[in-house]
């Protein structure tokens, strides 16, 4: 399957509603680490409507750091976190669940789906995983 691919069925996942938007991340890359996906479900499931309820990072960025962590095997993560921030950013415009939901200004920045499907492309992009 596609990065694309991925992010697309990452969208879908959250989209049904059966699934955090870090858990949708988590889900559609299992198969690229050594934890399995429903221990990454169980890993992921305190990041719904954000870090700490829409008052921090998005769990759908939350979820796709957490890959890289362990595709990294915590080797240079840091670096590579904030290049993971920086193009999530772009995509979506914020970082924070409230400021992509519009909380306080009215105005969404981003879809939770569209989080899901930019948080594993923008994780592609930083892994150099484009097909």
């Amino acid at each position: 399957m596609t990065i694309q691919e991925k992010a697309d069925r990452a969208a879908e996942y959250k989209q049904t509603g059966k699934m955090n938007c870090c858990q949708a991340v988590t889900s559609v890359l299992a198969d690229t680490v050594s934890l399995s996906e429903e221990d990454l479900h169980k890993l992921s499931a305190g990041f719904a409507a954000g870090m700490g309820c829409m008052e921090a990072t998005c769990g759908a960025l939350v979820g796709a750091n957490m890959i890289l962590g362990l595709r990294t095997d915590g080797n240079g993560t840091v670096k590579l976190s904030r290049e993971l921030l920086s193009k999530f950013r772009e995509k979506c415009g914020a970082v924070t669940c409230k400021d992509l939901k519009g909380v306080g200004t009215g105005q969404v920045l981003c879809e939770c789906e569209n989080c899901c499907r930019n948080a594993v492309l923008a994780l592609g992009e930083v892994l150099d995983e484009q097909s």
